[in-house]
């Protein structure tokens, strides 16, 4: 990977991870998510 690709690529996983952050608690059960899954989720990985 080259280094602007690895910078958006990191832009975009903190980016998700503080969208997720934003929502509360009940919002991220609604999604089936728990405050643990949130950088999990944000890099991409599945359960």
């Amino acid at each position: 990977m080259n280094i602007l690709r690895t910078a958006r690529s990191w832009m975009k996983t903190r980016q998700t991870a503080m969208e997720l952050s934003n929502l509360s608690n009940e919002s991220l059960n609604d999604i089936g998510l728990s405050r643990m899954d949130i950088d999990r989720v944000a890099r991409g990985l599945r359960r």
